[in-house]
């Protein structure tokens, strides 16, 4: 048992580094945040969180290695999330300003998106990034031993998924509360421009990529 403990501490050291660095996962949950409001946002991250448990079944059914190993399919799926990021780009770029701070509760009646569009988004958006291939691949096969019963590897992701979920629980209360959020509703036009912006430049940064 001490043995699997120090594995799965192991895995959350590492993996807690990772689910702070700023990625488009952690863009779009932004976005959700300020445009849609804290429940949108938070079913986003539920939908990340279930992409994550995704990444990690294939990765303990030795999937991810198939991936990884061949440039065709890392290559379609390589260009599929960046198309993804790209078209988020252009639909940030393209949506008018925001409702004024005191008109914010009446947009969101207005503008609200369905919790299942909202999980979906979340899931695709880290579903069609194959680094966490790459993450997974490696963090499990460094150290994750070969004997670990595919039950516990699979309680390890659940405990990862969970604490991703919390991570963007915790950035969709915060960029939700009133006096954050007014100041990027205030922006307007310009944070959908450089939302976009930065939806584009995650889609060029991960069209090349390389699997190496």
């Amino acid at each position: 048992m001490s043995h699997y403990m120090y594995e799965f501490l192991g895995l959350m050291a590492v993996f807690s580094i990772m689910i702070v660095s700023p990625g488009a996962d952690f863009a779009i949950v932004v976005r959700q945040s300020i445009v849609h409001g804290r429940r949108s946002a938070i079913m986003t991250s539920f939908g990340i969180g279930a992409s994550l448990l995704f990444h990690i079944s294939y990765t303990i059914l030795g999937l991810g290695l198939l991936v990884a190993k061949s440039l065709f399919l890392f290559g379609m799926l390589k260009w599929a999330g960046a198309a993804y990021l790209f078209y988020l780009g252009v639909k940030a770029l393209r949506a008018p300003g925001m409702e004024a701070p005191a008109e914010i509760i009446r947009s969101e009646k207005e503008t609200s998106i369905s919790d299942w569009r909202c999980f979906l988004m979340g899931f695709v958006t880290n579903a069609l990034n194959p680094k966490p291939v790459l993450f997974f691949l490696s963090l499990f096969s460094a150290l994750v031993s070969h004997e670990t019963p595919a039950l516990v590897q699979a309680t390890y992701g659940l405990f990862m998924a969970t604490a991703l979920i919390a991570w963007f629980v915790a950035v969709s209360t915060f960029f939700t509360m009133q006096s954050v959020r007014e100041r990027f509703v205030a922006w307007g036009r310009w944070f959908n421009r450089v939302t976009g912006l930065v939806f584009i430049g995650l889609g060029i940064k991960l069209a090349t990529q390389q699997a190496s």
